[in-house]
């Protein structure tokens, strides 16, 4: 990982209450798939385009539940990070459904996708104030 995934990685641990090594497994999701813009497109692609628009608009997130979260990123690749964690695949499922939706909406506190990493990084930082 970069300078730039360390800290947006630290920063995001602080703010999901450093809940052992989930938020640097998302963010290696994140890079996994393209960035924000492409996990995004994974959702859209998988029929939960509703559901992704609204974590980036403002205004109220909508839910997806665990089973949605599997069907969207394949059981072997939640096995695979759940395996990392020394969790079960279920657990981790329920995690991301409940965590994925802040961490994306919280990323995008303008409403706006962006992969750039300096407007990344200002909106990670931007979580601080």
């Amino acid at each position: 990982m970069g300078l730039f995934d360390n800290l947006a990685g630290s920063v995001l641990g602080k703010m999901a209450g450093d809940q052992g090594n989930l938020v640097p497994l998302a963010m290696e999701m994140l890079n996994q798939y393209g960035g924000l813009a492409g996990i995004l497109e994974k959702f859209n692609a998988s029929g939960f385009a509703e559901q992704a628009a609204s974590w980036v608009a403002k205004g109220e997130n909508m839910p997806l539940s665990a089973e949605q979260i599997v069907s969207t990123l394949g059981a072997s690749t939640i096995a695979e990070m759940a395996n990392k964690l020394n969790m079960t695949a279920e657990a981790l499922s329920e995690q991301l459904a409940q965590k994925l939706p802040k961490v994306i909406d919280k990323l995008t506190p303008d409403g706006v996708v962006s992969n750039n990493s300096a407007s990344l990084l200002g909106a990670v930082l931007g979580m601080l104030k």
